[in-house]
């Protein structure tokens, strides 16, 4: 999407025109304009220069935004130039309309004392003339942005304004000149028909507003400034040898850099040399710093604690994972949610109908027989207090708030789209490798045979494991280490495939493996067996050791639960989420895992393509988050209404996924929706005020209830109102900047459905008993092995039973599929 900065926009109706006449260009698909960052995010073919002249056509101002080389330059691009702007502006008309309400108010209306030169009816009337055209000349923009629009035929707030401020300064001119040719007698009582003070607090308070407005909008980007500010603006960089501080935006690719302690780091890298802890709560919102050695990523804009680093830059500007952060907030700002398009469509006829209203409201109080003072007053009003702006701001302020907050707690939405959906979701699938677990193998219990020590097993386990290349090995080696244990070395060391590990250690054979292996080599007690049956209906794979015929132990391998995967779950629980764990995991392991962590529903044995199959199903029940790890389920991120990669603090701009949480942390899952359904509510909030406001407001400002409640509105108020109806709005959305999205204080339940479990077809499986399997690691080799074949849409292998229940889409030859297992290194007994 092209990135285009729009100037001249002062009202919804003014992005509602220029997003009209954009859709207009041939070659254009898709055209969102943001009030709120004055930016336009354009797709398609046409070609930059037809975009901008189609911006121009419609009165307003285009032109394509540069490429930011680094972060720190584009917080310029944010910074509040409006406010200043209009506090001069303000300071200046408050000065003259005070004057000129002391003449007109005060000395007609209490006798306040004025010099002599202006005792007669006729200097008054000059003195407020001349007053109320210098607040217009100071004002002056609101009457050129507002003719401009007229003239291209899309009026804006500014016309209105314009209009009622002018109505006003014209009837008083005319009165003026009435008053000029009455007799002195007579003279007095056209001070009152004067509306000098009107035309000129009306412009005077909607710069208020205006102001006030500004002010809140530039708040609406705080988070996304101070992600800015974090990156430094000059690194170290070593150079032939020495130490040169080179401004950021001039440190090169595969340039070695130097980070002292307390030091920010100014780009991303890999350590080369040193160690420390890095703060990177800035990009991840995690508090605990984290230990950093050589051969570990860092990223710009994290803070080096303790050690000195030597770091090699890996991505340099606009790459780095702080630009692509701001690149993204900036970007979900750009685009605009489903929720909006109502307003839209209503702030893109809004003006003209309010001019239409006006008209009428005059009309009809004359022919009603009023005086054309009260007719004019009544219309003034109608035109003064409409606000378009209420209803454009409902919801890009709300998104910009959003957004901003979740990047600084590291869950990064990627369009104003995807921010509402994720606060609409009523389901979450979860991938289990890496999301609910660690998804890496961990020794979690440890039996000891009678007379044997827990050092004495741990010893001899990770001596006879050291030369094993098996995941299950690298398990029981770093429990080992962890523990201080270090292994020996041994002799005669021989890998059994599908069985175990056997080698020689101070003349004695030391044995490891399954079950059925040690069983066959010594004698099992009843205990250690059932022991063993209890951790693999646990979902885990025990590994039993041997010395000569003497059993030392089990150790009890699995790839464990995050420490935080089960409040996370009870949290979306508690929300009223729906929570379903897909995995290519066996049944009773994933059911195991379920078990743990709480989860409402599990799918196992499910290779990718299925998990896509399985989203679809549950589209039909709901809206669908799919929480992955953005590379093995990217079709399942790409199926769900919402993907979320976790974990991906290192490359956030996954192309699958809609939402990127930068943690591991699923805890990040509930705040998101947290987020979510915050922001929602605010523009629910938002646009409620913006359309109750303008439809009463509206026929109360025409005079529709004078007749029934006496209630009649000065248009001096109807301006007051319409300056404050934006700034209730932005100043409602900003409120989301005190939401803590990781407290589960305030969540409540959302409308239950009525789930039903997922019913596929049986289509054609064949059965294939295999021998040597030995742990959850073989199956998943015996499995990706069926699943290459063409025409096995999904095998279901276990170690435990023997077997592989396979799947197809066509008949697909035993001979076939006996050929691949046994290929690596397993026996087929049958194939069924």
């Amino acid at each position: 999407m092209k990135q285009f900065t729009v100037t001249g926009m002062t009202c919804a109706a003014c992005s509602a025109r220029v997003e009209k006449a954009v859709k207009g260009v041939s070659g254009v698909t898709e055209c969102a304009v943001s009030l709120l960052t004055n930016s336009m995010g354009v797709e398609g073919t046409a070609s930059d220069g037809d975009i901008i002249a189609a911006v121009e056509k419609a009165g307003y101002g285009a032109s394509l935004k540069g490429a930011q080389k680094t972060a720190p330059q584009s917080d310029d691009a944010l910074r509040d130039t409006e406010t200043p702007r209009l506090k001069k502006r303000l300071i200046a008309s408050l000065g003259f309309l005070i004057l000129l309400m002391y003449i007109s108010m005060g000395h007609s209306m209490w006798g306040f004392p004025v010099p002599a030169f202006l005792q007669s009816p006729v200097a008054l009337g000059l003195m407020q003339l001349l007053l109320a055209a210098v607040v217009m000349v100071i004002n002056q923009k609101f009457f050129i942005s507002g003719v401009k629009g007229l003239w291209n035929r899309s009026p804006n707030m500014d016309t209105l304004v314009a209009m009622g401020s002018m109505a006003s300064f014209l009837y008083s001119v005319c009165m003026l000149f009435v008053m000029i040719h009455a007799d002195a007698a007579s003279q007095h009582q056209y001070l009152h028909e004067f509306y000098f003070e009107g035309a000129a607090m009306i412009l005077t308070l909607i710069t208020v507003g205006k102001m006030l407005e500004a002010r809140s909008k530039g708040k609406t980007t705080d988070a996304l400034k101070s992600l800015m500010k974090l990156s430094p603006r000059t690194a170290t960089v070593i150079r032939n040898g020495e130490e040169v501080v080179l401004p950021t935006e001039d440190v090169q690719k595969d340039d070695l850099f130097s980070v002292r302690p307390g030091e920010s780091i100014p780009v991303d890298g890999v350590v080369v040399e040193g160690e420390s802890a890095v703060n990177e709560s800035a990009l991840t919102g995690e508090s605990i710093p984290a230990d950093k050695a050589p051969g570990d990523h860092v990223s710009a804009a994290t803070i080096n604690q303790s050690g000195r680093l030597l770091c090699r830059a890996t991505r340099v500007g606009e790459d780095t994972t702080l630009s692509q952060i701001i690149k993204m907030v900036q970007d979900a700002a750009a685009t605009k949610a489903p929720i909006a398009k109502v307003a839209d469509r209503v702030s893109g006829v809004f003006v003209p109908v309010v001019i239409g209203i006006a008209a009428v409201t005059l009309i009809v109080w004359l022919l009603a027989g009023r005086p054309f003072g009260f007719a004019l007053a009544r219309a003034i009003s109608v035109l003064v207090i409409s606000c378009p702006c209420a209803l454009g701001l409902a919801t890009p302020v709300a998104i910009m708030v959003g957004s901003g907050m979740g990047a600084k707690n590291g869950v990064l939405f990627k369009t104003a789209a995807s921010l509402e959906m994720t606060g609409r979701a009523d389901i979450v699938a979860l991938d289990k490798t890496g999301t609910v677990t660690k998804g890496e193998p961990r020794v979690t219990d440890v039996v000891c045979a009678e007379g044997i020590a827990q050092d004495e097993l741990m010893h001899l386990a990770c001596t006879l494991e050291k030369n094993s290349e098996h995941p299950l090995a690298r398990a029981v080696l770093r429990w080992a280490q962890e523990a201080g244990a270090s292994p020996a070395p041994v002799t005669a060391f021989a890998a059994l495939p599908g069985n175990g590990l056997t080698a020689k250690f101070e003349n004695r054979t030391l044995l490891g493996g399954s079950l059925d292996f040690i069983r066959s080599r010594c004698t099992v007690p009843e205990t250690m067996e059932k022991q063993a049956h209890a951790f693999s209906l646990q979902g885990k794979t025990p590994l039993l050791f041997a010395r000569d015929d003497q059993l030392l132990g089990v150790i009890a391998v699995a790839d464990t639960l995050k420490e935080d995967s089960p409040e996370a779950i009870r949290q979306l629980k508690n929300m009223g989420v729906r929570t379903v764990m897909l995995t290519g995991d066996n049944e009773r392991t994933a059911k195991a895992i379920t078990q743990m962590a709480g989860v409402d529903e599990v799918i196992a044995g499910v290779k990718p393509e299925g998990k896509e199959s399985v989203i679809r199903q549950l589209k039909q029940q709901g809206r669908v988050i799919m929480v992955g790890d953005g590379i093995n389920d990217a079709p399942a991120l790409t199926q769900a209404d919402i993907g979320m990669a976790i974990g991906a603090g290192t490359d956030v701009a996954i192309d699958a996924a809609d939402v990127v949480l930068m943690n591991s942390s699923l805890m990040d899952v509930p705040a998101a929706i947290r987020l979510g359904r915050r922001t929602l509510r605010s523009i629910h909030q938002n646009l409620f005020w913006a359309f109750c406001y303008n439809t009463l407001g509206i026929p109360l400002a025409a005079g529709a209830f004078i007749a029934w409640l006496g209630w009649e509105m000065n248009p001096m108020f109807g301006a007051a109102a319409m300056s404050l109806s934006s700034f209730c709005v932005v100043t409602n959305a900003l409120r989301l900047n005190f939401v803590n999205i990781r407290s589960p204080k305030h969540d409540h339940k959302i409308k239950p459905h009525h789930h039903q479990k997922i019913k596929e077809a049986k289509p054609m499986t064949k059965e294939l008993k295999i021998e040597g399997m030995m742990c959850m690691h073989c199956e998943a080799r015996v499995k990706k092995t069926l699943e290459k074949i063409d025409g096995v849409t999904e095998a279901i292998v276990s170690h435990e039973k023997g077997n592989a229940v396979v799947t197809l889409s066509k008949d697909v030859p035993g001979d076939v599929l006996k050929a691949a297992v046994e290929d690596q290194d397993y026996k087929v007994l049958s194939v069924n």
